[in-house]
């Protein structure tokens, strides 16, 4: 059938057999990381195996029968590559465990991991077109900065107040805020776009959109971000920041909203690093790294972590072999990343984040393919978080910005994070369905008779 005849676009192969076939091998390799770990450890296999092996390999069938049945047409790189990305954060927390018998991490983080799988299977089942998320965009932003403003009341944690704490139990709603911002962004650019893109004033080569057209979500975003700023929750906001310019330079297509966005997050955080004592003392561990040796106070943080990438070399030192527990308390957090620097060398960090390039480069495939543009920004923005995300942690552990704090997705401790890029990963999941799925067919004008042919030529 010919194009152009009113046919509906022939449909990509679902391909839920190659899907099936990579979780398989997800699970496999985080199960033999497992048993590494247990063998190079106490030189004996873990007691808790194939406990570990059926509980992961549970949760990645029941998320593949909710794709199967959901979303068929959905990439079938998605799920996989997050099983696995998880299926390592859990070797890789077993592995820190065994250093700290008092703190065990492993258990609870399978436990949030089940709660993401669930919540990825609701949103799968439960969302069945995107654009409804549209409709509800100022709701989600109202959702946000409630969200953001609740740490406020709670004591701050190692100098930052964005935890929750009520008997025993933690949360960090920042990270749902994420995604809710995200949503608000998408939806008002969509509607905008137009207007962002080809009114107001053209100062320095760069057109500046109009007040009227600009300031709502201008004035979203300043909100979010001074809240955060007051929770010195720094590392969110730059995350927020950097989603809102790619969107931005997305929907107008403006390459000058890139120059500013840099130019803006570089003053502000000159800014923030003076004035703010916590920041500041992160940007001057930052300049000097191993002021604490030369001083007698010992290595801090950062210097361990560059000794634990500098101890890996190229191949690594093998899984349970590394001395990263030396880094401190955030060694299951975002210095998780040394571990896998100093453990798998640097062919396992290269391998590392081509994982992660993979939801990235789904989403924005998806984005392509997607006839909509609330649609196709909001894929763009979902796949822009965690990409971001790993951008500013790496670069804070590797000492080539100034730490944040965040959480490395899905690889390192926080139930908060890992439930939330399990809904990142659910939404691409719908939204690469849509994208790659048939669509309804155009209707069909029927041919006019010879009467009304030479009526409408008079």
């Amino acid at each position: 059938m010919r194009a152009g005849d009113g046919a509906a676009p022939v449909p990509r192969p679902k391909r839920r057999g190659v899907e099936l076939a990579l979780l398989v091998g997800a699970v496999l390799i985080s199960f033999c990381g497992y048993l590494v770990v247990g063998v190079a450890t106490a030189h004996a296999v873990p007691g808790g195996a194939l406990r570990y092996a059926a509980g992961l390999g549970g949760l990645a069938l029941l998320a593949h029968l909710a794709v199967r049945f959901g979303a068929p047409h959905a990439d079938p790189l998605l799920l996989p590559t997050a099983v696995l990305l998880n299926g390592l954060g859990l070797v890789l927390i077993f592995r820190l465990d065994l250093e700290t018998a008092a703190h065990r991490a492993a258990p609870a983080q399978l436990v949030w991991s089940t709660v993401g799988v669930a919540l990825f299977i609701a949103v799968v089942a439960g969302l069945r077109d995107h654009r409804v998320l549209q409709h509800r965009a100022y709701g989600c932003a109202g959702l946000a900065l409630a969200l953001m403003v609740v740490p406020i009341l709670f004591p701050a944690v190692n100098g930052a107040r964005i935890w929750i704490r009520v008997a025993g139990f933690s949360l960090q709603p920042a990270e749902f805020a994420k995604v809710l911002i995200t949503v608000f962004f998408a939806a008002y650019l969509a509607a905008n776009r137009e207007a962002l893109a080809h009114t107001g004033k053209v100062v320095w080569r760069l057109r500046l959109p109009a007040g009227r057209v600009l300031a709502p979500v201008v004035a979203i975003w300043l909100v979010s971000v001074g809240v955060l700023v007051l929770e010195r929750d720094l590392g969110t906001s730059l995350l927020f920041f950097g989603v809102f310019v790619v969107l931005l330079y997305v929907a107008t297509g403006r390459t000058g909203w890139i120059a500013v966005g840099v130019l803006l997050s570089a003053a502000g955080a000159a800014a923030v690093g003076m004035l703010e004592p916590h920041v500041h003392g992160r940007v001057a561990d930052w300049l000097h790294p191993f002021a604490g040796i030369t001083e007698g106070r010992g290595a801090g943080q950062l210097a361990q972590s560059l000794f634990a990438f500098a101890a890996g070399g190229t191949w690594g030192t093998g899984l349970g072999q590394g001395h990263s527990s030396l880094i401190g308390f955030a060694r299951k957090s975002d210095f998780i990343l040394a571990t896998v620097g100093e453990e798998l060398g640097l062919v396992g960090l290269c391998a590392l984040f081509l994982l992660y390039a993979l939801p990235a480069v789904c989403g924005y495939r998806a984005a392509l393919g997607l006839p909509d543009a609330f649609g196709s920004l909001l894929a763009v923005g979902l796949a822009a978080l965690p990409a971001l995300q790993v951008f500013v942690i790496a670069g804070g552990v590797m000492g080539l910005i100034p730490l944040t704090g965040m959480a490395m997705p899905f690889l390192a401790q926080g139930g908060s994070s890992v439930v939330t890029n399990w809904i990142i990963v659910a939404l691409l999941v719908r939204i690469s369905d849509r994208a790659r799925g048939p669509r309804p067919a155009a209707p069909v004008r029927p041919p006019r008779s010879a009467p009304d042919a030479v009526g409408a030529a008079r």
